[in-house]
C-alpha cells in the first residue's frame, strides 16, 4: 500500500479549511493544519498543527519547513484557505482597508503558492494545489470592490502558475464559492431575513455549507482530477452563470 499523501492546509481554523482537514484526515491523508495560533487548531482533525503567518514569505517558508520536519517530507498537496472579506463601496473603503484585504487574500496566496512550488521543484515531484477565490471575482457584485480585486488576482495567479509549472507535473486550481455558511459570514447569516435573502440569489436556493466547498476542493486535489489544471471552479449554486426563474 502506497504512503498517503501529505497536504498542507492553511487557514485551517476557518470554515473551509477546517472542513477540508476533517474530510482528508478521515480519508487517511496526512494533514498539516496551519494557522497563526497552533492552540486554536487543537480541535482541527490533522496529523500536525503548525503556527505560521503565511502572509509573509518567511512565514510561508516556515510552514513548509515545519511540515517537512514533522512529517518527514514536504507536502505534495496544498490547500490555501486563508482569507478575509470586506463589503463596502470603494468610496467608503480606506487605503488601509484595501491594503489589508490584499495582504490577507492575495499576498498570502503568492507567498504560500511560491513556497510550495519551490519545495516541489526541489523534490522533483508532481503535486496539486487548490486556492480559494470568490464568485465576486467572476461577476460584478455591488460593494465588493476590494475583495473582488484581491480574488481576481488569485485567479490570475492560479492560471499563470498552472501554465508555468504544468511541464513539471504541478496542477494548480481554485474554487470560487458563493455565499457559504462559515465563521466569516456568521454575522450576516445570523439574521433570518438576511439568510433568506441571500439564499434567494442562488438558482439552487439556500446558502451552501463549508463541507460542500471542501468536497470540491478534495476532488480537485485527488487523482480523479489528474487532468484538471488552471481552472477556477465556481461552487455557487449557479449564481455566476444562470438566473433563477422568477415566479
Amino acid at each position: 500500500m502506497s504512503e498517503q499523501p501529505i497536504v498542507l492546509i492553511t487557514g485551517a481554523r476557518g470554515g473551509m479549511g477546517r472542513a477540508l482537514s476533517a474530510q482528508l484526515h478521515a480519508q487517511g491523508w496526512r494533514v498539516a493544519a496551519v494557522g497563526r495560533d497552533a492552540t486554536a487548531l487543537a480541535d482541527v482533525p490533522s496529523s500536525v498543527r503548525i503556527a505560521a503567518d503565511v502572509t509573509t514569505p518567511e512565514g510561508a517558508a516556515q510552514a513548509i519547513a515545519q511540515c517537512a520536519e514533522q512529517l518527514g517530507q514536504t507536502p505534495s498537496h496544498l490547500a490555501h484557505c486563508v482569507g478575509s472579506t470586506l463589503i463596502a463601496p470603494l468610496h467608503r473603503t480606506s487605503a488601509q482597508q484595501w491594503r489589508e484585504v490584499l495582504r490577507v487574500n492575495l499576498d498570502s496566496a503568492l507567498c504560500v503558492l511560491g513556497a510550495w512550488i519551490e519545495a516541489r521543484r526541489a523534490a522533483q515531484q508532481p503535486g496539486a494545489a487548490v486556492l480559494v477565490s470568490s464568485v465576486v471575482a467572476q461577476i460584478g457584485v455591488a460593494n465588493h470592490e476590494a475583495i473582488a480585486a484581491a480574488k481576481a488576482g488569485v485567479e490570475g495567479l492560479v492560471r499563470s502558475a498552472a501554465a508555468t509549472y504544468a511541464p513539471i507535473g504541478l496542477r494548480v486550481n481554485a474554487v470560487a464559492p458563493g455565499m457559504t455558511d462559515t465563521p466569516l459570514t456568521a454575522g450576516m447569516l445570523k439574521v433570518a431575513a438576511m439568510r433568506e435573502g441571500a439564499g434567494k440569489q442562488y438558482p439552487l436556493g439556500g446558502v451552501q455549507t463549508a463541507e460542500q466547498i471542501a468536497e470540491v476542493m478534495a476532488f480537485v486535489l485527488s487523482e480523479s482530477a489528474s487532468r484538471i489544471t488552471g481552472q477556477c471552479i465556481a461552487v455557487d449554486g449557479g449564481f455566476t452563470t444562470i438566473r433563477p426563474l422568477v415566479k
